[in-house]
């Protein structure tokens, strides 16, 4: 694959992420009183807003990518500059879910992050995976 091919890739999920984070979003403001009116719909709006984590950092990874392969300088230097570490990612991706948790309920806070820390796990142990595989089919050849 060529540069501008994967800078297409990575701009059509980047914008499919930003609308699914929409969606979910609004759904979730939509529904706030009906989530938080029992105690399993309460874990539902904590897994919900672990979606949010999930599709917010896919479009935070997809933005850097994007970024990263055309000009960086020229693509919102103060925002890629606060985003450079993977950490501040997660935090910031994390940061954002758990405040929309927090409009449905408490509770959904803490549902919420260990939800998010679960994907967060999984996330990481696919990447993995798939990262291998990648090195092992360019040593073969």
């Amino acid at each position: 694959m060529n540069a501008e091919s994967m800078a297409s890739g990575a701009g059509s999920s980047m914008l499919y992420s930003f609308l699914l984070f929409t969606v979910i979003l609004s759904l979730q403001e939509m529904y706030r009183s009906k989530l938080a009116s029992t105690e399993l719909f309460t874990i539902l709006g904590g897994f919900i807003s672990s979606l949010l984590f999930l599709v917010l950092l896919t479009l935070i990874g997809n933005y850097q990518e994007t970024c990263g392969v055309k000009d960086w300088v020229g693509c919102c230097y103060l925002f890629i500059s606060m985003l450079l570490s993977s950490v501040r990612c997660v935090i910031i991706a994390e940061a954002v879910a758990l405040i929309a948790a927090g409009t449905v309920h408490r509770v959904c806070i803490t549902t919420c992050f260990l939800f998010s820390a679960g994907l967060l796990y999984e996330v990481n142990k696919l990447s993995g995976v798939i990262l291998s595989k990648s090195d092992s089919k360019t040593r073969r050849y």
